[in-house]
């Protein structure tokens, strides 16, 4: 038998094997239930579900911003750190990661430490407002991670930031 018909052999045998079993993936009408399940209805673990992290992130805020050189929350922190509080309160399987950042401008050691106070400050005020402090747990990236590269204020805005990571599990 030549290389050629042994891989079209083999070829016709997968294709024939993996049609073998239609409902592998659950019936059609199970399915259409899921998509028609009630007007209105979230799917588990979609931003419309106000118990998932997609949730969390889109709809209350994952992340708060600061001034330059700053690591004190304004009125608009507070807000998205208050909705952040109430969904951590009403979500008690989900333990956090409060991401410290900073700028580009200024020293490694300085914006490590300024991305420190700030995802302390958010700690802080998480705590305050009473989430548990064994659910929460803070790490500075300084200026290691921004989200926008460019050299002008609009850039340096989106990168002072602290961001609140969820990970699914019990506290400890």
């Amino acid at each position: 038998m030549t290389f050629l018909a042994r891989a079209v052999m083999l070829t016709s045998v997968l294709a024939i094997a993996a049609c073998t079993n239609p409902d592998r993936f659950g019936t059609d009408a199970d399915a259409m239930a899921g998509a028609n399940a009630g007007a209105g209805a979230a799917v588990p673990g979609s931003a419309g579900d106000p118990n998932s992290p997609a949730y969390f992130q889109q709809t209350v805020g994952d992340r708060v911003l600061f001034a330059v050189d700053q690591s004190t929350l304004n009125d608009e922190a507070r807000t998205v750190l208050n909705g952040q509080a109430g969904w951590l309160m009403e979500n008690r399987d989900f333990t956090a990661v409060i991401e410290g950042h900073a700028d580009e401008q200024g020293t490694r050691e300085y914006n490590l430490a300024l991305g420190a106070r700030r995802a302390n400050a958010v700690q802080e005020y998480l705590v305050s407002r009473g989430v548990a402090s064994n659910r929460l747990r803070v790490i500075s990236y300084g200026k290691e991670r921004p989200i926008e590269l460019c050299s002008d204020e609009a850039c340096y805005s989106k990168n002072r930031r602290a961001v609140t990571v969820l990970a699914a599990g019990l506290s400890s």
